[in-house]
């Protein structure tokens, strides 16, 4: 049987919690940021957890090793 390989470009953008969580960064941070709002800028800094289903899917198929 084959070992299950992790994707390699999910390492770089989910880390998985303590308590079993997804964790991911804010979305829309590249470029453009003179017209975001200044309270979309400040709360985007931080990472956000992803909803339950979201991150077994991220799991299951994308970090099994996690």
């Amino acid at each position: 049987m084959p070992k299950m390989k992790t994707h390699s470009g999910s390492k770089k953008r989910f880390r998985v919690t303590g308590s079993g969580h997804v964790k991911a960064g804010a979305s829309h941070r590249r470029h453009f940021m003179r017209r975001r709002s200044q309270n979309m800028k400040r709360t985007s800094r931080q990472g956000l957890i992803l909803f339950k289903t979201d991150g077994e899917n991220i799991i299951k198929f994308f970090l099994p090793n996690s």
